[in-house]
């Protein structure tokens, strides 16, 4: 597998292209287009994780859901709550 260098340039870009996601998310949310109780679909595409990934969130507790007729929901604001208390700030020179 190749290895690959990161630098400060390329952690500044991420910085930028994740908060850009955050904030399109909080402006959807204030603007009522999130919905409240989301598809596992939706919440991959959300986050960006595979099929696997959420099933692990869901199996070791990390993320709330409900499971209604075979469908299983996820709160919105449950993800979000668990996003922020998950996050993790780094003292990066901008």
């Amino acid at each position: 597998m190749p290895t690959s260098i990161i630098t400060t340039d390329d952690l500044r870009e991420f910085k930028m292209e994740l908060l850009d996601d955050i904030k399109n998310l909080l402006s959807k949310q204030s603007k009522g287009k999130l919905k409240r109780y989301l598809k596992s679909s939706e919440v991959m595409d959300l986050l960006q994780i595979s099929p696997g990934t959420l099933q692990n969130l869901r199996i070791n507790g990390t993320l709330p859901y409900t499971k209604v007729g075979g469908i299983i929901y996820y709160d919105a604001e449950e993800i979000q709550n668990l996003m922020t208390a998950n996050r993790v700030n780094h003292n990066l020179n901008s």
